[in-house]
């Protein structure tokens, strides 16, 4: 798509926003061919049940990053730069309190970008106290007396504030933790503390789909489903014109923690998705965790197929960091 057309289409979503189905992308009327965008994001924080179904205590502690989950961080950002493309980062802040972050001043040096995905892995649409972290259910004297809504203002800052520190680097973006059926579209006051911050566009949504029973096979009938749930995960803006990314299903988490799917059945919804996604002409954000990814695929198959689909759609689709979804 060409810039003017793109800038067209997000002035028409932030006008139309309330009036059509969330996560609806509002195509312009130009019949030019527009190549698929394709995202590759990482979200760098730790993932309970990885890398042993039995591990838990990652919930108190996501941001403390362990050498596997760095090591395959650092490597995926080497294999898709070889291929020419670049990968989404989001840290949580925490990471930047560990020792050495020498891996992650390289991925930044390769041309990745890093955004902010908050100091504590927050969830910025709780309104209680409680509902923020386990990190604060375990030791609610950190949050003292202050509302939820500075907290968690407090919460994205600090994350800038290390990675300016640590790396000498701006976020490029912000993720929230986790993904939510409507974005931010209740969630008015986030959104504007999020504007106040300087971030132009967000990654809040995640579509609602389609998922297996633990360990059964996705049938073709599924891996549709999930492959047609990529209409509902297309950018648009928010009335207040702040710019919503959706994440695209089906994640590493929701393949490899709900459905306790086996690698191959979920490069094969990969590959469905990936196809529904060139033929449309629209956007792929390929949401995953280096800390679940890595167990479950230490050979970078994913990433690899991805890169050889674009690669091989003879410009019908592209490689590109999120903030390149939207030139």
């Amino acid at each position: 798509m060409k810039p003017r057309s793109r800038r067209r289409w997000l002035a028409q979503t932030a006008s139309l926003a309330c009036s059509v189905p969330l996560g609806a992308k509002l195509m312009g009327n130009s019949s030019e061919p527009q190549p698929a965008r394709v995202a590759i994001t990482l979200d760098l924080e730790m993932s309970r049940n990885f890398p042993t179904w039995e591990t838990t205590h990652w919930d108190y502690e996501k941001g403390n990053l362990d050498e596997p989950t760095k090591r395959y961080a650092l490597g995926a950002a080497q294999r898709v730069h070889q291929q020419g493309g670049v990968i989404h980062y989001f840290a949580v802040g925490r990471v930047f309190e560990q020792a050495d972050v020498g891996w992650l001043k390289e991925i930044a040096q390769m041309g990745h970008p890093i955004g902010n995905h908050t100091y504590d892995h927050i969830n910025v649409q709780a309104t209680r106290k409680e509902d923020l972290q386990f990190r604060f259910q375990r030791a609610p004297w950190l949050l003292n007396d202050r509302p939820v809504l500075d907290f968690i203002r407090e919460n994205i800052e600090l994350t800038s504030k290390a990675m300016r520190s640590r790396l000498g680097v701006q976020p490029q973006g912000f993720r929230t933790p986790g993904g939510f059926a409507e974005g931010l579209m209740q969630h008015e006051q986030v959104r504007g503390l999020l504007k106040e911050l300087g971030y132009r566009w967000i990654s809040s949504l995640y579509p609602t789909h389609p998922n297996t029973q633990p360990m059964q096979e996705p049938t073709l009938e599924i891996l549709d489903q999930i492959a047609e749930a990529q209409s509902r995960a297309q950018p648009f803006a928010y009335p207040d014109g702040l710019i919503e990314i959706p994440m695209s299903p089906i994640s590493d988490i929701g393949a490899f923690r709900t459905g306790r799917w086996k690698l191959d059945w979920f490069l094969r919804s990969v590959e469905t998705s990936l196809r529904w996604t060139i033929q449309h002409g629209a956007v792929f954000d390929f949401l995953a965790h280096p800390s679940c990814l890595g167990v479950v695929d230490p050979e970078f198959r994913t990433l690899d197929l991805i890169c050889r689909i674009v690669k091989e759609s003879q410009g019908r689709a592209i490689l590109c960091s999120l903030d390149e979804v939207l030139v």
